[in-house]
This record gives C-alpha cells, sequence and structure tokens, in this order.
C-alpha cells in the first residue's frame, strides 16, 4: 500500500506549522517546526487508524497526490 499524502504549511493564525493528511478526515497536528508537525500528523494517522480499525470503519486508500512545481 502506498502510503498517504501530507501537507505542510505555516498558519498565522496558529503561529506555527500545521500537517495534514487529506485523505484521513480531521487528521491533522500542529508543530512548531515543519518537522514537528510532520512528528506529530505521523502519530495522529497511527491513533486514526487504530481507531477506525477498533470501530470497524472504513479505511480510504490513498488518493491525493502532492502538485508539483517548477519555478523557471
Amino acid at each position: 500500500m502506498k502510503d498517504y499524502h501530507i501537507n505542510i504549511f505555516y498558519s498565522e493564525d496558529d503561529g506555527g506549522y500545521i500537517a495534514d493528511i487529506p485523505d484521513l478526515k480531521a487528521c491533522s497536528a500542529f508543530g512548531e517546526t515543519p518537522d514537528q508537525a510532520l512528528a506529530e500528523v505521523l502519530v495522529a494517522k497511527d491513533a486514526w487508524l487504530a481507531a477506525a480499525n477498533a470501530n470497524g470503519k472504513p479505511i480510504p486508500p490513498p488518493k491525493y497526490r502532492p502538485a508539483i512545481y517548477q519555478v523557471a
């Protein structure tokens, strides 16, 4: 299975970085650095998947892919 795409972006409102996994509804985390946000969202992903499995909820397959930008 391929892994889930993760978005990481800076939030002025929160004063830090937000990481989210679009395929997993409401699976996101906060960190003061991009690396910290990534580490936290990986913990959130494990908890999300464990909760879905424990409750017999369907787990969506990964479908989002990152956009690739090129600056000329």
